[in-house]
């Protein structure tokens, strides 16, 4: 008996790791699809017109700062890693 109570632990431990490590990959995995399908929007969304502060400069601006706070929203979820939020950043400072 001792010896069956032995193995049925085992089993369990076994089946409790291995389900913690399937749900570690599919949890990467969605990450890294929401990470793709969020970097694909950008690149897809066309360039704003460049404002030469002839006809209200700060309407320009707040579309930046919306940019910039979503930006920086999806860095602190986890969505974007630190290389791509710099690249993103730069690409909507225009520098």
């Amino acid at each position: 008996m001792p010896g069956l109570l032995r193995g049925l632990a085992r089993t369990a431990a076994i089946a409790g790791t291995a389900t913690a490590v399937s749900n570690r990959v599919s949890r990467r995995q969605a990450g890294r699809g929401a990470r793709e399908d969020q970097q694909e929007s950008y690149q897809q969304e066309p360039e704003p017109p460049a404002s030469d502060g002839g006809e209200g400069a700060g309407g320009g601006m707040d579309d930046v700062l919306a940019q910039l706070t979503q930006l920086g929203e999806l860095k602190r979820q986890g969505v974007l890693t630190e290389a791509e939020f710099a690249q993103q950043k730069s690409r909507i400072l225009g520098s």
